[in-house]
């Protein structure tokens, strides 16, 4: 009698979604947290990256603000993470290209920009709350004159993971 594979695995999506989320929680940001996952075509992680400061900025007098003076703000100065995970790569540029990347939310208008140079060519995104905004209408200009194809994974799955010594 031939033994059953488990049903309740992950798919690939699930699987490199669910590190995005977990890059994400690395994130010192109080407002918001995104990871992204750089897969090739065979399904292998190349690099990962999450928003936050940059190196050698401490992150006890990092302006984490959304409001106020832009300079007190973080907005001139995190670094997001798709550009973390383009940068964090440490193989040959080559190997980017026709990759795809997961990102939790969807990429603004320089992520798109880098994306794009990299030589990734396809987007996976979990949430796109700012569809309306100028910089995403950009992306996905961006997206679609350089033919990165981009769209939003249908996830329901809860994943608990417990990090404990039994």
């Amino acid at each position: 009698m031939k033994n059953k594979k488990r049903k309740n695995y992950l798919s690939w999506d699930e699987y490199f979604m669910a590190i995005t989320e977990l890059s994400a929680m690395r994130s010192k940001d109080p407002s918001t947290q995104v990871g992204a996952c750089i897969v090739s075509n065979d399904n292998r992680i190349l690099s990962i990256g999450y928003n936050g400061a940059p190196n050698g900025f401490n992150d006890d007098e990092f302006p984490w603000s959304r409001e106020g003076n832009n300079l007190e703000t973080k907005y001139p100065y995190v670094c997001h993470a798709e550009l973390n995970a383009i940068l964090n790569y440490r193989g040959n540029k080559k190997d980017l290209e026709n990759a795809k990347i997961y990102v939790d939310l969807f990429p603004c208008n320089e992520c798109a920009k880098m994306i794009i140079q990299s030589g990734i060519k396809e987007v996976i995104y979990l949430n796109d709350k700012y569809a309306d905004s100028e910089n995403n209408i950009a992306s996905r200009t961006l997206f679609d004159k350089c033919k990165v194809k981009y769209h939003k994974v249908a996830m329901d799955k809860e994943i608990t993971l417990s990090l404990k010594n039994n």
